[in-house]
Parts: structure tokens; C-alpha cells; sequence
């Protein structure tokens, strides 16, 4: 079972950044695909960024393309999100997820709240 912790959310005016961060408790980091996702109350879990294992491919949703950016530190089973020019839209519960290759998700964080003011 792999348990997934994500920290780094809060509160931050339009235009700040955020860096979000998601450790995973595996011995196959290296080769797990990791994503990030957020929800909003009322709308369905939305597909932020994923990387992909070993080869570290990246990819984005339209809405975020430009603004953020995921990565992954392999020695310390933890990817990040580092968002920048945020907008009140932005706001939502962001989850970190993991799998055997992106798009295919089995483990999911508790989610961190992230709140743009305007």
C-alpha cells in the first residue's frame, strides 16, 4: 500500500505562488508515475500535471500550462508543484496521485487546500 502525504497548500493573493509537495511511502518511487489533481466543491477531480516514472515526461492541463510546473526528487519520494500566477479560480483542494504510468491512478493523498483571493 503506498500512503501519500501532501503538504504546502494555504492561503495566497492572486498573482502569489504556492509550492505543493506529496511524499509517497514506496521502495519504487523512481518508477511511479505522479500526478496532481484538484477539486472544487460540486465539480468532479480535475487533472492538473503528471510526470512519468524513470524517463520523467511531463504533462499539463491547458489551465495551467505557463503557470505551473510539476517535478520529482527521487531521493526524497516526493513530488512537487510549484504554481505560479495564481488566480482566484485556482482555488480548489489539490490531490497528489500515484501509479504504474500516468493516466493509470490507484493511490491518492488527503488533499491540501489551496485558496487564491482576489
Amino acid at each position: 500500500q503506498v500512503h501519500l502525504v501532501e503538504s504546502g497548500g494555504g492561503l495566497v493573493q492572486a498573482g502569489g505562488s504556492l509550492r505543493l509537495s506529496c511524499t509517497a511511502s514506496t521502495r519504487t518511487f523512481n518508477s511511479a508515475a505522479m500526478g496532481w489533481f484538484r477539486r472544487t466543491p460540486g465539480k468532479e477531480r480535475d487533472f492538473i500535471a503528471a510526470i512519468s516514472g524513470t524517463v520523467n515526461n511531463t504533462y499539463y492541463a491547458d489551465s495551467v500550462k505557463g503557470r505551473f510546473t510539476i517535478s520529482r526528487d527521487n531521493a526524497k519520494n516526493t513530488v512537487y508543484l510549484q504554481m505560479n500566477s495564481l488566480k482566484p479560480e485556482d482555488t480548489a483542494v489539490y490531490y497528489c496521485a500515484a501509479g504504474p504510468a500516468t493516466g493509470y491512478w490507484d493511490h491518492w493523498g488527503q488533499g491540501t487546500q489551496v485558496t487564491v483571493s482576489s
